[in-house]
């Protein structure tokens, strides 16, 4: 080979200098290619670890949203939220009460328990002696200061001594005897049963009427409510004829319901409030309505508004309620929204930190000043004039405020203070209208009642039990309303049921009864 060509050596076997030459390049080329592989390949892992940081944010983020949530949640309660008084725990039982003011005053001044030194106390009034049943005259035998014996003279200013007692209760049976009579002719006749005027059932109307003021009102269960006839009556039944009672009263009760509820629909101003029931363990809704002078119940599949819709009727006057979206089928402008429950939220919403904090304390304040000028108003301290006056700033600014808190875009503040806003027409409904309450609390303490029922006896198992159960409560919290004896008005319904007579009405006073 030629010297100094290509791919010549040296007798030492060494690589010719031209040759380094030409190779030098190609390595220098190889470590570049090596060099941007690597390179390449950490961009990638430098990608991934951002996507990883990002994902890992994203995680953090989500875990804290989730454990303000669940924070929040487990500090909800009857003061933040619509939990009821009775799932606060002794904590915040003795908290609630401590923060009264009337318990602050008697806590400072460190007052034993009972009456007080002054109080004026109060007394079991005499009843007039026409309503008397019996009279025992008692007179000294003889004067104290000679001895002498007295005659029996009454005194005009006798002191007066009452005993109230119960006579020993036995029940009144009555037997009929259907006769039958033969004639000459040798056939034998009886009066048709429906024509003997012998009732139909082995149970009279105020029996009966006793057994659903127990277990309807009273809310006694139906083995105590047979035990405690037998107790105090000396009335033996039977745990199916308890039964057969309830259905008959139902059906006893049905005219009068369907007139308390006419009396509802007609109202100027209604409340009404939903909760949970249930029936042979399936969930079931329980709603409400109510006026002044009525109170009606009804037990419904669920709380959709196709299945409410029918039970509000022409949808007359004003209706209280929270801002259920069930109930959007009644105009906004003949609405008003519950206040407490609004004040709850806002106190919700002051617990928490940051911005979502400091829009819930001002929440609040304006909150506090609407109750404050409404229990002014109420008690007389604000004349109506006054009242509407100082209320139109507090609703200028804090509408002012709840648009503010919606422009921040806060996490679950900021959402339902769009909603609330979007009831703005409904908000203010009480300032106009004297008849308006600002808050459902009626509506929340006529359905309480029924709470308590579920809680004892875990629902019904039947349509029927459902109809039992909303009937009688409906005549029962009615009954008080119209200050009618509760007892008296359903023996009057067993009576008319039993004789096909027309039913006695809630609204009108009773003709006395001829069981009574």
């Amino acid at each position: 080979m030629i010297p100094g060509s290509w791919g010549s050596r040296n007798n030492e076997g060494s690589t010719n200098v031209e040759e380094c030459d030409l190779r030098w390049p190609l390595d220098q080329q190889a470590q570049i290619d090596e060099l941007k592989r690597l390179n390449a390949k950490q961009a990638a892992e430098i990608a991934e670890l951002r996507a990883l940081v990002a994902e890992l944010l994203e995680e953090n983020a989500r875990l804290r949203e989730q454990v303000e949530m669940l924070t929040e949640e487990l500090g909800r309660n009857s003061g933040n939220s619509n939990k009821p008084p009775s799932s606060d725990g002794p904590g915040r039982r003795k908290r609630r009460s401590g923060s009264n003011e009337k318990s602050n005053r008697r806590r400072k001044r460190n007052r034993k328990r009972g009456g007080q030194v002054g109080h004026p106390g109060a007394k079991r009034e005499l009843l007039p002696s026409d309503q008397v049943d019996y009279i025992e005259e008692v007179f000294p035998p003889s004067c104290e200061n000679c001895q002498a014996e007295l005659a029996e003279i009454p005194d005009p200013k006798a002191k007066r001594y009452q005993v109230l007692d119960l006579p020993p209760i036995k029940p009144e049976v009555t037997e009929f005897r259907r006769h039958g009579v033969t004639c000459v002719c040798g056939y034998t006749t009886r009066v048709p049963f429906a024509e003997s005027g012998i009732p139909t059932s082995a149970f009279g109307p105020r029996l009966m009427s006793l057994v659903v003021l127990l277990t309807g009102v009273y809310h006694v269960s139906r083995r105590k409510t047979a035990k405690l006839l037998s107790d105090i009556c000396g009335a033996r039944i039977s745990l199916g004829s308890i039964s057969m009672i309830e259905a008959r009263m139902s059906q006893a009760l049905e005219p009068a319901v369907r007139e308390a509820w006419d009396e509802v629909e007609n109202a100027p101003v209604k409340h009404t409030d939903g909760t949970s029931w249930l029936q042979a363990g399936t969930m079931r809704s329980l709603w409400t309505l109510a006026s002044r002078t009525a109170t009606v119940f009804k037990i419904v599949a669920n709380s959709s508004r196709a299945t409410l819709r029918p039970l509000y009727g022409l949808l007359q006057g004003i209706l209280v309620s929270d801002r259920a979206k069930t109930l959007g089928f009644w105009a906004m402008k003949r609405r008003q929204v519950c206040w407490a429950h609004l004040l709850r939220k806002f106190v919700s919403f002051s617990e928490r930190a940051g911005p979502a904090g400091r829009f819930g304390r001002d929440l609040v304040d304006y909150a506090g000043l609407v109750f404050t000028y409404w229990h002014d108003y109420k008690d007389g301290t604000l004349d109506k004039q006054t009242f509407r006056a100082w209320m139109r700033p507090v609703r200028t600014q804090m509408e002012a405020l709840l648009e503010r808190a919606v422009a921040a875009k806060l996490v679950r503040l900021s959402g339902s203070c769009a909603d609330i806003l979007s009831h703005r027409e409904a908000l203010w409904t009480f300032v106009d209208h004297e008849q308006v309450e600002p808050t459902n609390n009626h509506a929340e303490r006529e359905l309480r009642a029924f709470v308590l029922w579920r809680k004892r006896s875990f629902g019904t198992r039947s349509d029927r039990g459902n109809l039992y159960a909303e009937r009688v409560m409906t005549i029962a919290h009615t009954a008080r309303k119209q200050d009618k004896d509760i007892l008296t008005f359903f023996t009057a319904c067993a009576e008319a049921h039993e004789e096909c007579a027309p039913a006695p009405s809630l609204f009108v006073p009773l003709v006395a009864s001829r069981t009574t």
